[in-house]
């Protein structure tokens, strides 16, 4: 009667209630323990179980069984095939301004914040993406806390040692003036992209050389250049005046072309009057000079034995009938030389009434 009656006691209810509480709450919270070890792994990702901390096992898409905490731990990273893209932060001017110190706004160190220095002593700016892909993910969770500094510092390491190898130019690809199609600027673009990757991929071949590898590897690169706020007018105002120089140039050839074209028209005008003037002068002379010519010729020849009274005869003859008067004079006879008197002042006599004086033989 005695242990009935303590059965049905308020005591022993409650240790009976206690009892399976404590019961049911171990059972549910084993039963929850055992279910927490089945993980479900997205079909474009991957798991790596560490037990204890220690990387086991490395398990695709699907239910994966795992022992709960604090045996194992599950990490669901993205898989193989799928690319994660970084934003390089620490080359944006906005980002190292942050780093400094309200009195250091003024200063060189504010001024060239975000900037890096080109091999033609100019300054451009680079926003960079980094594209890559896990390549093992045992050692990308063992660093994954650290993946996102050691891209950056690999991003800005790779971009200062590129930006001071070419000009601005070439980082820019963007001079209208120049006379460039839009291939060769996409190999320029593309050229550089390629620089950058392969910078980056050698510095993470050495790290994988000293056992510190990160387990990624770098798909693409893609940058978006731009020059300083202040320099942008100024850069617009060299292309500007580039380009009404060569306007300048180009209406200067084109008028120097019309010019030659105009002198050179001259030029052979004149050349050909200057042909004609001569022909004709040279004609006139040959007609001049005919009689003397063939005086000397036939003198040359031997043949000129009355060819030369003659022709004085001819021209004595001409002379002669342009006189109205002829007074000859006999050679040796002084008494009859006859000596013309002075002329009248007024005027003087006609052609026709003129007197030559001469002595024939």
């Amino acid at each position: 009667m005695r242990s009935q009656s303590a059965g049905y006691s308020p005591w022993g209810q409650s240790y009976r209630i206690a009892f399976y509480g404590l019961y049911a709450a171990t059972l549910l919270a084993a039963l929850v323990w055992i279910f927490s070890s089945f993980h479900q792994i997205p079909p474009d990702s991957q798991a790596v179980v560490l037990r204890f901390g220690n990387p086991v096992a490395v398990e695709h898409s699907g239910v994966l069984f795992a022992w709960p905490n604090p045996v194992d731990r599950v990490e669901v990273i993205p898989g193989p095939a799928r690319i994660l893209q970084h934003d390089v932060l620490p080359l944006q001017r906005s980002q190292q301004l942050k780093l400094l110190s309200p009195d250091q706004y003024d200063s060189d160190a504010g001024a060239g914040a975000g900037y890096l220095l080109t091999g033609d002593a100019g300054v451009v700016q680079l926003n960079m993406q980094i594209f890559y892909r896990i390549s093992d993910p045992l050692r990308f969770v063992l660093q994954r806390p650290h993946i996102a500094a050691l891209i950056d510092r690999l991003a800005q390491h790779a971009a200062t040692l590129v930006s001071a190898s070419r000009d601005l130019d070439t980082i820019l690809v963007a001079r209208p003036e120049s006379v460039q199609n839009d291939s060769d600027s996409a190999q320029a673009r593309s050229k550089l992209r390629y620089d950058l990757k392969l910078k980056i991929q050698q510095d993470l071949e050495q790290l994988n050389e000293s056992g510190n590898a990160p387990g990624i590897e770098i798909e693409r690169v893609d940058i978006a250049s731009s020059l300083p706020f202040d320099a942008v007018p100024a850069f617009d105002s060299v292309l500007t005046a580039s380009q009404q120089a060569e306007q300048n140039i180009a209406q200067a050839q084109n008028e120097a072309t019309l010019r030659l074209q105009q002198a050179q028209q001259q030029a052979d005008r004149l050349l050909q009057q200057a042909d004609a003037t001569s022909s004709e002068v040279r004609a006139q002379a040959e007609v001049s000079t005919q009689t003397i010519t063939k005086l000397a010729q036939a003198r040359a020849d031997g043949s000129a034995v009355g060819l030369l009274p003659r022709l004085w005869r001819e021209k004595i003859t001409r002379i002669l009938s342009s006189a109205g008067q002829v007074i000859t004079v006999t050679p040796g006879d002084s008494s009859q030389l006859l000596l013309q008197g002075p002329a009248p002042d007024d005027a003087s006599p006609p052609a026709s009434s003129q007197k030559i004086y001469g002595s024939f033989p």
